[in-house]
């Protein structure tokens, strides 16, 4: 009886992701007119900064049409720093499905590939390098991707490795869960993430949350993040350009995923 409600919950949550596509404005109706604008733009809609300084998220806004836990995955955390970022891919409505989507996202390998380029003159230096999926927070053996899946799971958790350009190895622990009509993936700091030897953003101090959502007009991104970060290091580090920077190669992995997909 047990795993019969847990099969009867788990159809209902897939029954309403596979709802009707929503348009851009019936998720964002009361949006300003600029911000939507940009966030149909390459450079998207991103604002970042001090959750003390009255910082307001378009997304918790009374009439978004986004599910709160999209947003409480990060504002449970209480971080001081907040990151908000909304922008449209534009391709053709259908061309990609969730299960795509779930695929791209379980790409780590991916990652690698951003920097691959045929113009021998690009001189700006990956700000990761040797990303791979390791085994758990315990075992950090590298493992390989696995091959592509016809189903999406209820929950699955993912472990990444990292070099990064100025904190060296740093770890993450990725989540997807699917939810509302799109996917969530979650992505935490499983381990301090260091300066030289100096904690810059403690182990679970990090949190980024992707909602990703085939709409009318393409595919969704809507992104959160959070960090908690000393006073003493806000003076000394640019935290805007650092978080968005890093952020924003999951975000340019996961579109490339979705778009290779489309193509396809």
């Amino acid at each position: 009886m047990k795993y019969h409600l847990t099969f009867v919950i788990y159809l209902l949550c897939v029954k309403s992701i596979f709802a009707q596509m929503r348009t851009f404005d019936e998720i964002f109706p009361d949006i300003n007119k600029d911000i939507r604008e940009a966030a149909f733009t390459s450079q998207s809609y991103v604002r970042s900064g001090q959750k003390s300084a009255g910082f307001v998220l378009i997304g918790s806004g009374r009439n978004t049409a986004l599910n709160p836990q999209i947003l409480n995955f990060v504002l449970n955390k209480s971080p001081r720093f907040l990151l908000e970022s909304i922008f449209v891919i534009p391709i053709t409505p259908g061309s990609v499905n969730l299960i795509d989507i779930y695929n791209a996202l379980g790409n780590i390998q991916g990652i690698n590939k951003l920097w691959q380029s045929s113009d021998p003159q690009r001189k700006d230096p990956p700000v990761f390098e040797n990303v791979t999926r390791i085994v758990s927070e315990k075992h950090t053996t590298p493992i390989p991707d696995p091959p592509p899946s016809k189903i999406i799971p209820y929950t699955e958790t993912m472990y990444i490795k990292l070099k990064d350009i100025n904190f060296g190895n740093s770890y993450y622990r990725s989540q997807i869960i699917p939810i509302q009509n799109g996917l969530s993936y979650t992505l935490t700091n499983f381990k301090n993430i260091s300066f030289l030897f100096i904690p810059v953003i403690r182990e679970g101090k990090f949190i980024a949350q992707l909602y990703i959502e085939p709409i009318n007009e393409g595919v969704l991104f809507y992104i959160i993040a959070g960090a908690d970060i000393s006073d003493f290091l806000t003076s000394r580090i640019n935290i805007d350009s650092a978080i968005n920077k890093r952020l924003s190669v999951f975000i340019l992995w996961a579109a490339n995923g979705i778009i290779e997909k489309s193509n396809q």
